[in-house]
């Protein structure tokens, strides 16, 4: 047993301090980039913002409207081949990943997914614990298998194991684990990292070897987007934000869409069959206030990230972590003010 005493920091740990700018207007703020991959060897651009691959969240329909506005979506594990026509071939593959597990049978539904739908430039390898040997040799076959493919593969939140995701052929590694609001992992395992601490120290450890990450988790209002853009991601996940909207496809009762975590009760029930004696559920499931159309929330996130890049000088959303200074805060006291939407 060893004890890290080195601080740690999430989102609400922390504010971004102002500087002063040349800027005039948030509309001089620019907030699409352009990435290529370490692997792949393919361009992006785009606004680095991706929808989950959870239920309610990372739909087709979802899909099609961020791709409106630049931004991407990692569909669910649920969908096969026969599901993705009209998207793979009315709307680019520069929008959208294809989400698998790690098993034989996840491997066989994304070798026909690519097979009828070459097209397709994103592959997200999702579980929940990216730190088993088995994870690392699943991320290498599926670089054999295609290698012009940018693999999205995670999670984790250390800068060890994100070299070791990226060196057996991850081009972007998601980043998270414990920081959603409907994952419990925390909870039941004790295991975590608080996020924003994750986020610098991947994305430094990704950096170095000409790859990237994703911030995946504990996003819940427009400025811990910003946070975590200035902290050094380059691609935001969002889930809970992204809930409760048309295109997510829930049931709308008295006002609210029920909402779940990919690893609670209410996902496995609906995709494995229950949850197996061998485990415990690590998300929750809750009630979320429906939210209408997702163009709305879309546009006060970016208005909120243009506003951010204003306030320290950021003419881009590439210069924002160059820009930023986070200051540390009294939890307790920010506790309030975020409680009471201060």
């Amino acid at each position: 047993m060893r004890i890290e005493d080195e601080v740690k920091l999430d989102f609400r740990d922390v504010l971004i301090r102002p500087k002063r700018s040349t800027l005039s207007s948030r509309k001089e703020v620019e907030l699409s980039r352009t990435y290529k991959f370490r692997h792949s060897s393919q361009e992006w651009t785009g606004v680095p913002i991706m929808a989950a691959n959870m239920d309610g969240v990372g739909t087709i329909e979802m899909a099609k409207t961020l791709s409106g506005h630049s931004m991407f979506t990692c569909l669910v594990k649920s969908y096969d081949e026969e599901d993705l026509f009209d998207l793979a071939t009315e709307y680019s593959g520069n929008c959208f990943a294809v989400s698998t597990g790690t098993g034989e049978r996840d491997f066989q539904r994304l070798s026909r997914i690519i097979n009828a739908y070459p097209e397709i430039r994103f592959v997200c390898i999702d579980v929940a614990n990216g730190y088993s040997e088995t994870f690392g040799d699943y991320v290498a076959d599926v670089r054999d298998a295609w290698p012009d493919k940018t693999i999205i593969a995670g999670n984790v939140v250390t800068a060890d194991m994100t070299q070791e995701l990226i060196l057996r052929g991850a081009d972007i590694v998601k980043v998270g684990i414990g920081p959603g609001s409907v994952c419990t992992t925390r909870i039941q395992t004790g295991v975590g990292y608080p996020q924003l601490s994750a986020i610098i120290e991947c994305s430094d450890a990704a950096h170095g070897l000409g790859a990237h990450i994703v911030a995946d988790g504990g996003c819940t209002c427009p400025g811990d987007v910003a946070k975590a853009f200035g902290a050094g991601a380059d691609f935001v996940m969002l889930g809970g934000m992204l809930a409760g909207h048309d295109e997510g496809g829930g049931e709308v009762k008295d006002g609210l869409v029920t909402f779940y975590g990919m690893s609670s009760d209410t996902a496995m029930n609906k995709h494995s069959g229950g949850v197996a004696e061998y485990r415990s559920s690590e998300g929750r499931t809750v009630e979320v206030k429906y939210k209408g159309l997702v163009k709305n929330t879309v546009l006060d996130l970016l208005g909120g990230l243009r506003s951010a890049c204003t306030y320290v000088g950021a003419p881009t959303l590439k210069q924002l972590s160059k820009c930023t200074t986070f200051i540390r805060v009294n939890r307790q006291i920010n506790d309030v003010f975020v409680k009471n939407n201060i």
